[in-house]
């Protein structure tokens, strides 16, 4: 893929009329951001007539990446809400419109939520301008069951200003990004095209590269072939249904997870990293097996009393668990109750949710909000889930060989060109990256587009 830089620099030795008459259709970028979409169809002939972003940081890193005095006629559109009218004769029109309502982050609030209200300017938008075609964005949480009528509707008001419509949830790991991202894109095609029945999203490339193979931090490291394992030996027999189509049955895990709330084969509590007793670490256990039972609540994880502990290990202490509270494991509820002190599975531990190893095939979807990911700098191999974990705890996690997800791994993540001009501040620049689209999916979805549309 090529460079923003480097394609901008090519376009300065270029008279500005020649450079148009190359283009090979005309798009307006909604909801622009840092300039995703814009990469993968300038890379297809596009040309850009404007552009929507009310994020002034975003705004400035779009318009460092792509305003030159050689597109300087273009226009800056400013609040979707405010624009009365796009140019004329725009080909396709794209956009990431705003996710946060239908995710989970952001509470599926849906059309509740005033960036929800985002999707009916879009579509008066396209009502009035009439582009040939669009494909627009969002999380894959739009097409979730709680959401799908809100899905419907947008379909169906899209197909009443005349255009046919088709949608899917596309992942970019099948798209050559090592990166687990569930994205819907939505395009249409005006009914006046005769081929607007046509189009079909784009089938998964079958190219997997793994963390190490694009962070550059990683590349000396050597890739083992993992270890099969029977499910027994993994899950004790039980596999849970909650693991994704990224976790193999009878593989290690690629990544380990803190949390005191599960208990899989690569879960790191914080009595693997305190010092504590086989006794002690017993009873933490059984406050984590038993705590999910009604007959100690209703809620999804209750804390459980001294008589309540004495009903499942009979001979147990109160000073037992007294000395768990000492020690930052459990603490006491209002009631004289106990529960873990790190009580949400998303908090982590010690600031820490989740490390991956270089060796992975993907890391988990990069969000706006950040997370608390990091991802080891040395490989570990085993033949054994209790062997595999201890030799995580020797030789990552007590000695810290560990690194957290830059803005400089985010852009790679995403399928951006390596010099491609972030934002200078590192958390500013990855909350950017987790806005932005993944470029080679929006790239395939558009080529495929163009390939049965004349534009």
């Amino acid at each position: 893929m090529k460079s923003v830089n480097s394609q901008m620099t090519k376009q300065k030795e270029l008279p500005l009329q020649l450079l148009i008459s190359r283009k090979q259709f005309t798009f307006i970028d909604l909801f622009a951001g840092i300039g995703g979409f814009r990469i993968a169809l300038e890379k297809l002939g596009g040309q850009c007539l404007g552009y929507s972003e009310i994020d002034k940081q975003a705004v400035k890193v779009y318009q460092q990446n792509f305003i030159s005095y050689l597109n300087k006629h273009e226009i800056e559109l400013g609040d979707i809400t405010k624009i009365r009218e796009l140019p004329s004769n725009i080909d396709v029109v794209v956009g990431g419109v705003p996710c946060q309502p239908w995710s989970v982050a952001g509470c599926l609030k849906g059309f509740e939520d005033p960036r929800g209200k985002l999707w009916f300017d879009v579509i008066r938008l396209v009502s009035k301008s009439q582009p040939k075609a669009f494909i627009f964005e969002n999380v894959s949480g739009l097409a979730s069951p709680k959401n799908r009528d809100n899905l419907e509707l947008i379909l169906q008001e899209f197909e009443h200003i005349g255009y046919c419509v088709k949608w899917k949830v596309l992942n970019a790991y099948d798209f050559g990004l090592p990166q687990n991202r569930d994205r819907v894109f939505i395009v249409g095609i005006r009914n006046d095209i005769e081929s607007c029945h046509q189009y079909q999203f784009p089938s998964p490339l079958n190219i997997h590269p793994k963390v190490l193979d694009i962070l550059d931090e990683f590349k000396n490291i050597t890739v083992v072939e993992k270890v099969k394992l029977d499910p027994h030996t993994l899950f004790k027999g039980m596999i849970p249904p909650s693991r994704t189509r990224f976790q193999k049955d009878d593989e290690l895990n690629d990544f380990f997870i803190f949390s005191d709330l599960r208990n899989g084969h690569t879960t790191i509590h914080s009595w693997d990293i305190i010092k504590t007793s086989d006794r002690e670490k017993m009873i933490c256990l059984t406050l984590l097996k038993h705590r999910r039972s009604k007959k100690y609540g209703d809620k999804d994880g209750n804390p459980l009393s001294f008589e309540n502990f004495r009903e499942l290990i009979p001979d147990i202490e109160i000073n037992e668990l007294n000395i768990l509270v000492d020690k930052g494991i459990f603490r006491w509820t209002d009631n004289r109750k106990y529960e873990f002190v790190n009580s949400k599975n998303m908090t982590g531990i010690n600031d820490i949710y989740r490390i991956i190893l270089p060796t992975a095939d993907i890391v988990p979807t990069l969000t706006a909000t950040g997370s608390k990911d990091y991802i080891a700098t040395v490989s570990i191999h085993a033949s054994h889930p209790e062997e595999y974990k201890n030799l995580f705890l020797e030789k990552i996690y007590k000695p810290k060989k560990y690194i957290p997800i830059t803005a400089k791994h985010a852009c790679k993540l995403q399928g951006f060109p390596a010099n491609f001009a972030y934002h200078q501040k590192d958390e500013v620049a990855k909350k950017q990256f987790g806005n932005a689209v993944p470029i080679p999916v929006v790239e395939y979805v558009a080529k495929e587009l163009l390939s049965i549309v004349d534009i």
